[in-house]
């Protein structure tokens, strides 16, 4: 799946390394901004410039464990690039166009924007997310609209606040039944975000705490509304697992779909762990389209990334060498 760099002879665009924390490739958007870029921890900017065409990508630089060397990753979500002047601009330009060594890295791996041009051309499409348009007829299921009328009846209600206005002791619930959620799951330790993540995460303005209380006042599930590149993400949430039996988060998507709606924009619901699998499945209820999410693989320096990847099945998994063994 990596990209090599190919013949130098026909390299149009150089790329370097700004140590920023992100501040080139900074935008209203949420996956963009400046409140997302420091939950993340982004550390820099890769600069991508050729031909009058800027592009800006935020990047976490690491440290490779046991070697003097370095890699990048984008933030998680969909966070793509800045393209000026012309967004259009840069998909037209192909890894192999650029040259990468000037940034010192080994490789760099690039989560792009949903809904938008890739950031390069001949971007892997990774997966698919689930959209609920609203421009086309609203899609359910009769078991989930079943479900949603009997938690309603049972005393479960919606409540929403933009995410500035939240408190620490809000977003510490929603951080709560994310946690458990994620622990039911099997998450990988990386996705067990802490609670100072999702304070950040509610500090930008394009963001909402979305809330669904139990028939005693308790909080049954939360997620975050993110608004960024014209679609409203249902970003991070979970389900308390003293309310799991009674799904309180088929009521919350709703309740999110209704707010895009409500905006005129579409409704994100992300895809599942693995294409086609069960989560996946859920979401497909409530959703009335679907969207490709695209990555770059980007090796920057070839032999390094051949040296460290030695013995490595050469599989989806980027950068090789950071696989998760067994």
């Amino acid at each position: 799946m990596a990209q090599p760099l190919g013949g130098r002879g026909g390299l149009t665009a150089a790329a370097q390394l700004l140590d920023d924390g992100g501040r080139a490739a900074e935008q209203d958007d949420f996956f963009r901004s400046r409140a997302f870029y420091d939950a993340e921890a982004v550390t820099h900017t890769l600069l991508v410039e050729a031909e009058g065409t800027r592009l800006a990508i935020p990047v976490l630089v690491r440290e490779i464990p046991g070697t003097a060397r370095r890699d990048a990753v984008s933030p998680y979500g969909y966070p793509g690039g800045v393209v000026s002047p012309d967004p259009a601009g840069a998909a037209a330009l192909a890894l192999a166009d650029v040259d990468w060594a000037p940034t010192g890295l080994v490789s760099v791996f690039v989560r792009d924007r949903v809904g938008a041009p890739p950031c390069f051309r001949g971007a892997t499409e990774r997966s698919t997310v689930q959209i609920s348009d609203p421009e086309l007829p609203r899609k359910s299921r009769m078991s989930d609209r079943q479900q949603i009328r009997r938690n309603e009846r049972a005393g479960y209600a919606i409540a929403s606040i933009p995410g500035p206005q939240a408190s620490a002791e809000q977003a510490g619930e929603l951080h709560r039944v994310y946690v458990e959620t994620m622990l039911r799951a099997g998450a990988e330790q990386r996705y067990l975000f802490g609670a100072s993540y999702f304070e950040g995460l509610l500090s930008s303005p394009r963001t909402w705490l979305f809330s669904v209380r139990g028939p005693d006042g308790d909080v049954a599930a939360a997620a975050i509304a993110a608004d960024s590149d014209g679609i409203v993400h249902y970003y991070l949430s979970g389900t308390a697992d003293a309310h799991r039996d009674a799904s309180p988060s088929k009521n919350l998507i709703v309740a999110v779909i209704e707010f895009a709606e409500s905006r005129g924009a579409p409704m994100n619901l992300g895809g599942g762990v693995e294409p086609g699998d069960g989560l996946e499945a859920f979401k497909r209820g409530f959703a009335n389209r679907e969207l490709p999410f695209h990555t770059h693989e980007i090796v920057c320096e070839d032999g390094a990334y051949e040296e460290l990847s030695a013995g490595r099945e050469q599989g989806a998994f980027f950068p090789a060498y950071r696989a998760p063994s067994g």
